[in-house]
């Protein structure tokens, strides 16, 4: 019956990470219920970086293309111009890894951070985002502090992965913003994204609205996330209620929030995690391309 798609196949959630500084490459767990966790593989990696300066693949980033493949970015190095892209229709085997140079136009980048993807179904088209800081830039929220990095949401879109638009800058909330994450929201988009702002402290979990998938988004909410560092937000809806894993990163343990008709509740003390696990991207796929990853 499944096979003659005559009833749907169920489902299972991934999780694509990285460990150490992403040196090794993409790790995934596996979930039938959102909050207990297992890695795949031993927990060795899925795929070895190959592409930019340090040749690391840190917050990879999948998603379900319209084209039913999986489509991944990841942060290749610290201080690169660009990001790294793969594809693959199994999560095994995969395409020849690609650099892209987002941000090569820009001679004061210092960074190309925490890439993701989102697919827009009404235009057939991709976007993908990710944070940088061009040196000189915003000068009003400039500071000494975090090394001086003092990051913007910036993007392009394509339609096929091999053409791509002139790189605009997406999100300006008037602070310091990294690891913006996005996704369909009833007839708009959610935004969730982290304050990096160090002094005085914020480094905490916002959340923002857009009608349109490249915006303009709303100014950012107030704080999701409690008294902690967060940092690398990924979410998914499970019965009609948000679920946000993140990095709680100086703590060294990985946290979720779930949406409730009062706010946001933390529920890290419901989750398993496999140990080690560092930001990445929540998705789901069929229960049959779980069976054959778990055979690698």
């Amino acid at each position: 019956m499944v096979a003659n798609k005559i009833i749907a196949e169920k489902s299972v959630y991934l999780f694509s990470y990285f460990k150490g500084n992403g040196e090794d490459g993409l790790h995934l767990a596996y979930s039938e219920d959102g909050y207990k966790w297992l890695s795949l593989k031993k927990d060795a990696s899925f795929l070895t970086p190959e592409v930019g300066k340090d040749k690391l693949m840190r917050d990879p980033c999948i998603i379900k293309g319209g084209d039913g493949l999986y489509h991944m970015v990841w942060t290749v190095s610290w201080t690169d111009k660009g990001i790294g892209y793969a594809s693959s229709k199994d999560l095994i085997h995969w395409s020849k890894q690609e650099f892209l140079p987002v941000m090569a136009h820009e001679n004061g980048t210092r960074n190309t951070w925490a890439p993701e993807i989102t697919y827009d179904e009404v235009n057939k088209e991709y976007m993908i985002y990710w944070a940088s800081t061009i040196v000189g830039k915003f000068p009003e929220t400039q500071s000494t502090e975090d090394s001086g990095y003092n990051h913007r949401i910036y993007y392009t879109t394509t339609k096929d992965f091999k053409t791509y638009s002139p790189t605009k800058l997406l999100y300006e909330p008037g602070f310091n913003v990294i690891d913006s994450s996005i996704l369909k929201d009833g007839k708009g988009y959610i935004m969730f994204l982290k304050d990096e702002t160090k002094v005085p402290a914020q480094k905490n979990l916002k959340v923002a609205y857009s009608d349109k998938l490249t915006g303009p988004y709303s100014k950012a909410s107030a704080p999701i996330t409690g008294n902690y560092w967060a940092e690398g937000p990924t979410a998914i809806k499970i019965e009609g209620k948000w679920l946000v894993y993140f990095d709680k990163y100086r703590d060294h343990k990985y946290g979720a929030l779930k949406q409730t008709d009062n706010g946001w509740e933390d529920v890290s003390d419901k989750m398993v995690f496999p140990s080690g696990i560092r930001h990445g991207s929540v998705f789901e796929v069929p229960k049959s391309m779980l069976e054959q990853l778990m055979k690698e």
